[in-house]
């Protein structure tokens, strides 16, 4: 399964190493203004050797828009992207092309398929990523046109917390992270860790703001159900939380449940998602990506032949790749939001709004009225 997603389909192609990286973006509705310049800030944002806490490999990452698109504008046929691959060096996994790396993809694709490309993982690879933040930069600006915003921050590193929450801090540097007084720290503690050859995990939040209620489906296409799909499809994430996820195990019902007035919800514990269907509120998604399985230190695997070797990962890879995956969580926050909104539109477009319409917040209730 290359492909995902039901009004709005989105099928990516390509490996690590390979001539190129693409997508075919299907059900895209027409009149949407999109030119190769466009993507050039989201991918920018995912992109490796921008900072010396990800990999050193540097791609270009120039969007070729191959179909779709007549004179800067969305024809609602198939759009086909382009990414060539210009720094790919193969000759750093040729030790490795007949181990299985512990943690990694190579063992369960040996199976699966009785071979497997070793070059920079090929398609289990995070490069193919970069076609799902290209294809997402279309949702966002449609998403946009609606009233419909995503965004999204990494709220936890190893075991380093954010001491305080400043969204206008997030973009200001490499981590995404939003208190901009603990960078220096965490460039400190990126540069030990890269030192000792080690990695460590992360943890992102996104968020979408403008979500009308209605979105989603009652029973298998529940919007949470399929964001946590969506994420979890994502390279190293290990779980994925909506709302208080987790912590609402330790949670009372008379304190977790959103109490609803007039003037808008008290809470959001739900993460704006009730019964599978958005409430209007902000959407909210946690992600927990895996510390990077390749390291430079020493470990006994097995290889081909099932003896057993010393395995050294070389070539370049991040020490934490959640580092560089806000942007893939958005792109898949993105991407979920419009085919759901699509579908939405498809069935109840007649509908119409429908009263009472409940403020997400009550500091949003005179804007609403």
């Amino acid at each position: 399964m290359n492909t995902f997603g039901h009004l709005l389909r989105v099928t990516t192609f390509g490996e690590s190493h390979g001539p190129a990286i693409g997508c075919v973006i299907d059900g895209c509705p027409p009149g949407i203004a999109i030119a190769p310049a466009d993507f050039a800030h989201d991918l920018a944002r995912r992109a490796t050797g921008k900072t010396r806490h990800t990999s050193a490999r540097h791609e270009a990452d120039e969007v070729e828009i191959l179909s779709g698109v007549y004179e800067g504008i969305t024809t609602g046929t198939p759009i086909a992207l382009l990414v060539r691959n210009v720094d790919a060096r193969s000759k750093d996994y040729a030790k490795i092309a007949s181990q299985f790396r512990p943690g990694h993809a190579d063992y369960t694709y040996w199976q699966k398929y009785g071979i497997r490309d070793p070059r920079g993982g090929g398609r289990s690879s995070a490069r193919e990523t970069t076609m799902r933040v290209a294809a997402a930069v279309i949702a966002k600006k449609w998403l946009a046109q609606r009233g419909v915003s995503v965004r999204g921050c990494m709220v936890q590193i190893g075991d380093v917390l954010p001491r305080a929450h400043d969204w206008s801090a997030v973009e200001g540097n490499p981590f995404f992270w939003p208190c901009a007084e603990q960078v220096p720290e965490l460039e400190a503690y990126m540069d030990a860790l890269r030192k000792s050859g080690d990695s460590v995990g992360a943890k992102l939040l996104v968020v979408a703001d403008g979500v009308p209620p209605g979105w989603g489906e009652p029973v298998y296409g529940k919007l949470d159900a399929e964001l946590a799909a969506a994420m979890m499809s994502i390279n190293a994430v290990k779980g994925v939380e909506i709302g208080d996820g987790f912590a609402a195990v330790a949670q009372k019902g008379s304190a977790h449940r959103d109490v609803m007035t007039p003037d808008g919800f008290l809470s959001n514990h739900a993460g704006g998602i009730l019964g599978g269907i958005s409430t209007g509120q902000q959407v909210s998604v946690s992600v927990a990506f895996k510390p990077t399985s390749s390291l430079r230190l020493p470990v006994q695997g097995l290889d081909v032949d099932g003896h057993v070797v010393d395995i050294v990962t070389t070539g370049r890879h991040d020490p934490c790749v959640g580092i560089r995956a806000t942007p893939i969580c958005e792109a898949m926050l993105a991407l979920v939001l419009m085919d759901q909104a699509l579908r939405h539109r498809a069935q109840c477009g007649d509908v119409g709004e429908v009263q009472p319409r409940i403020p997400a917040t009550p500091a949003m209730s005179d804007a609403k009225r």
